[in-house]
């Protein structure tokens, strides 16, 4: 007999029999807590400490000069598909420093999305080569902040240097309608691949 999920929705079903883990990566400040935040059905794990001043002397304020906290071990959120399947959202910390600890948790995930700012698309090249060297699949979602500039999809494309097959869409991580479509975007392209290959 399957059990109910808890009120608190803490409890898998008994029914589940598959897990699926995706990351959600980016560079620094791009809106990956805030996006594993917006979709997890549970309260979300967060590693997130106070900036110190320490901090300043390695971590690039460039255009997000409101930042307070940074994650500095992994978000995690939970997304119950169907009564067998299940989404494990991982987010992974986006200063350099952490690479090791975002080897770690990429272990094990079938795909990743990509999480880019346009006031700082530069900073997503070490995030999307990371993944091609540990041959895990991607898509980016171009994440909306107040008053950053906002340019045509091809001239994205063109500045983040996509394959033609890898997606690209626009998302804003605070509304959970938007990340579930990037969300969607990249598991669609995830059973694309797997078709393909099969």
């Amino acid at each position: 007999m399957a059990s109910a999920l808890a009120s608190d929705g803490v409890y898998l079903r008994d029914t589940v029999r598959t897990a699926v883990k995706l990351l959600v990566v980016g560079p620094f400040a791009v809106g990956k807590t805030t996006f594993v935040g917006t979709l997890s059905e549970i309260r979300p794990l967060r590693t997130e400490e106070t900036m110190t001043q320490a901090g300043a002397l390695v971590d690039d304020l460039a255009g997000v000069s409101g930042k307070s906290t940074t994650t500095v071990a992994l978000d995690f959120g939970r997304l119950t598909l169907t009564d067998e399947l299940v989404l494990y959202l991982f987010g992974a910390p986006g200063q350099q420093r952490f690479t090791q600890v975002w080897k770690d948790i990429a272990h094990g995930a079938l795909g990743a999305l990509v999480l880019t700012d346009t006031r700082r698309l530069e900073q997503s090249f070490e995030v999307m080569s990371l993944l091609e060297e540990l041959g895990i699949p991607y898509a980016v979602a171009v994440n909306s902040f107040d008053g950053a500039p906002a340019f045509p999809g091809e001239e994205l494309r063109d500045a983040l240097d996509l394959l033609p097959e890898t997606p690209l869409v626009l998302c804003d991580a605070r509304d959970a309608t938007s990340s579930t479509q990037a969300l969607i975007t990249l598991v669609e392209h995830l059973l694309t691949r797997n078709q393909e290959n099969a």
